[in-house]
């Protein structure tokens, strides 16, 4: 996943954790809001619907103290309870009126019914208590029709609490079926956020990471052009040096017609040296090379009639950054075998060379004609040898034999590897 599609995944992932928060906020809200009204609306019909029984039973028992003492105390509950009790009954039908059923409004209807004859009833044998009729009264009393008033009212209010206790248990069911759903829902959610926390996390530690590596390339950057800059600086030092001893060389001759022989000799081994050291630097504008050639170049201030190196090897073709780091490996072989090896002792050297797979192995094989012995002392030639190799990405082994020494040297194909990363591109 690159960074950008990191970078979108967190967006979408903090977004749809914001919807999804809201989305969850207003659910919960809703159901509790609904629940709040219809605990509200059942608290205040189920008031209602009491003080209209209250009511009628007040006024029920007022008719009963009046009828045994006739005193008109007792009929203080009774005074004005009809009244209050329609009122309380036109609150629950404004009440429940907009969202009534069918059957809600069949019980509004009979509570008013039995209301009215219960009051009726009551009105009738009060009336003719008070008139001393209270033989007519008794009678009224008995016909029980006031006690189906009651019984009829007393359903009616039964049935419609029972109905808005249901409501309530109802909407309470959903509030909590509701909560139900949040739960696992606030669960992802919550990994949602983790997910979306750890991959911000993972970006700002690509983002930290780029950055740093940008700052160590540039730090890279910096210490190779110091490294080119010094390498320049030597290489036209070394020029130099070369053209000295050229011009001093030319110089004693100009006095000496007898030397001038031996003195141009001296003259193009030294022009020699120098196209080789030009070579071992690398041409700038030649990316690749032939590794006969650098041979061929390395080994000819060192060649005459008498000391001809064999070189046997198929056409490798060098890159740009394999020629200086091998041009050294080779520069200091030559100069090795010039001190202390075959061209010391008028030996033989032989350079053979060939592809093994996606490696290019050289064979530096040098035949003294004495015994050759390992020096202890490791020297800054050495030293030389050991990085170039590193910097080839390859390896370089020193083998003394009984009368001379061979030296193994392999490193990466250019030629396999440019293949490979073209191939790969």
């Amino acid at each position: 996943m690159t960074g950008r599609s990191t970078r979108w995944l967190v967006l979408a992932l903090v977004a749809l954790a914001l919807f999804a928060s809201v989305w969850l906020i207003f659910q919960t809200v809703s159901a509790e809001r609904m629940e709040r009204a219809q605990v509200e609306r059942t608290t205040q019909t189920m008031n209602d619907l009491r003080d209209i029984e209250r009511l009628a039973l007040a006024a029920e028992t007022a008719q009963r103290g009046y009828y045994i003492t006739l005193d008109r105390r007792y009929l203080e509950p009774w005074t004005g309870a009809h009244d209050r009790a329609r009122t309380a009954l036109g609150r629950l039908e404004r009440r429940i009126g907009p969202t009534a059923t069918e059957t809600e409004r069949e019980l509004l209807n009979q509570i008013s019914l039995s209301l009215d004859d219960k009051f009726a009833e009551l009105d009738e044998t009060i009336g003719k208590m008070r008139d001393r009729e209270l033989a007519d009264a008794r009678t009224r009393i008995l016909t029980g029709d006031g006690i189906e008033a009651m019984q009829r009212l007393e359903s009616a209010i039964g049935q419609f609490e029972r109905i808005e206790a249901h409501a309530l248990a109802v909407r309470a069911e959903k509030t909590a079926q509701v909560e139900a759903r949040m739960l696992p829902l606030i669960g992802g959610l919550l990994a949602l956020l983790l997910v979306a926390l750890l991959l911000g996390m993972r970006l700002l530690a690509r983002v930290a990471g780029a950055e740093a590596e940008a700052a160590q390339a540039q730090v890279l950057a910096e210490a190779r052009d110091r490294a080119d800059l010094l390498a320049r600086e030597l290489n036209h030092r070394v020029k130099n040096i070369f053209a000295i001893v050229l011009a001093l060389v030319q110089m004693s001759g100009r006095d000496s017609p007898e030397a001038k022989p031996v003195l141009e000799k001296v003259g193009n081994r030294v022009r020699a040296l120098l196209s080789a050291h030009e070579v071992t630097q690398g041409r700038p504008g030649h990316r690749r090379a032939s590794l006969r050639d650098l041979l061929e170049v390395t080994l000819k201030p060192y060649r005459d009639e008498a000391d001809q190196p064999k070189l046997d090897g198929p056409d490798v073709r060098l890159s740009q950054q394999q020629v200086t780091p091998l041009g050294l490996v080779l520069h200091e072989c030559a100069t090795n075998a010039v001190k202390y090896g075959c061209w010391a002792s008028e030996g033989e050297l032989s350079v053979s060379w060939w592809i093994d797979g996606e490696t290019v192995r050289i064979e530096w094989l040098e035949e003294c004609g004495t015994p050759v012995e390992p020096s202890e002392r490791k020297g800054f030639g050495g030293t030389l040898m050991e990085g170039s190799a590193r910097q080839l990405g390859g390896t370089i082994e020193r083998t003394f034999t009984g009368t001379g020494m061979s030296i193994a040297i392999a490193f990466p194909n250019a030629a396999e590897h440019e293949q490979a990363g073209t191939a790969t591109t």
